[in-house]
């Protein structure tokens, strides 16, 4: 690299951030969440398995569980951020208007969050009772 000329500033380099001053931290987020939303899935499914065909209680009984409810909560953080970064890596590079990308992002954000608030919300009711 050296003799070539570069619009970076050395900081940036060495950070190894690009013209959006984020850098790896979305790539790296989004495998994180990829991987823990592969083993998260595979104890969900393995959940699910153990109550198919069980009576109500015992389904209750099994998904409130601290165990299964940890499982439940913690596969809808990641999976609601999962799904946030992928919507706002879409956004970015197909949406052109400054305006309608960040209503868009916006939009995208208060999504997320609502599908992970209600999801941990009934996971915490199960859980808990009530």
């Amino acid at each position: 690299m050296a003799g070539k000329s570069t619009m970076r500033t050395p900081l940036s380099r060495v950070l190894f951030l690009g013209a959006a001053h984020e850098g790896t931290t979305h790539f790296w987020r989004q495998r994180v969440t990829g991987a823990a939303n592969a083993i998260l899935s595979i104890a969900f499914i393995v959940l699910m398995l153990m109550v198919i065909g069980r009576p109500y209680a015992e389904v209750v009984a099994t998904l409130s569980s601290p165990l299964a409810a940890l499982i439940l909560v913690l596969l809808f953080v990641s999976v609601a951020i999962h799904m946030r970064i992928g919507m706002q890596v879409v956004v970015e590079d197909y949406v052109h208007s400054e305006g309608l990308k960040l209503l868009a992002l916006v939009g995208s954000t208060f999504f997320t969050i609502a599908v992970a608030a209600i999801g941990i919300f009934a996971v915490l009711k199960l859980a808990f009772g009530g």
